[in-house]
């Protein structure tokens, strides 16, 4: 049996969670105050995810970067697959927000997407 300490990022109370592991399932969440409490500890302990935030490079706008994030969230081990791949990417603007900047970004199915408009 292995516990795992965290801290509940799902709404601003910020709960100190305990979660329980017996060969590799979850078997208890404590110190949850909410539902969400109990979703996100136990998606975070068997299969970690996370949004990625970023800028890329843009030509001919009136900026020189723009803001850029997963649409929906991506593995945890894909992070910094999902870095490289934005290394070398330019985009010509205009850049809208929603946009979709890189497709299947690391493999990952999810796109990568502008958040900010380079006009």
């Amino acid at each position: 049996m292995n516990k795992i300490n965290l801290i509940c990022i799902q709404c601003p109370m910020g709960c100190p969670l305990t979660v329980t592991i017996d060969e590799g399932i979850v078997t208890n969440v404590c110190g949850n105050t909410c539902k969400r409490g109990e979703i996100y500890a136990r998606k975070e302990v068997t299969d970690p995810t996370r949004i990625v935030t970023s800028t890329v490079r843009v030509t001919g706008g009136d900026t020189p970067v723009v803001s850029v994030k997963t649409r929906t969230d991506i593995p945890k081990g894909k992070i910094f697959d999902c870095m490289r791949a934005l290394k070398d990417v330019s985009v010509s603007a205009p850049v809208h927000i929603g946009d979709v900047v890189v497709s299947d970004i690391a493999e990952t199915g999810v796109d990568m997407i502008a958040t900010k408009n380079a006009l």
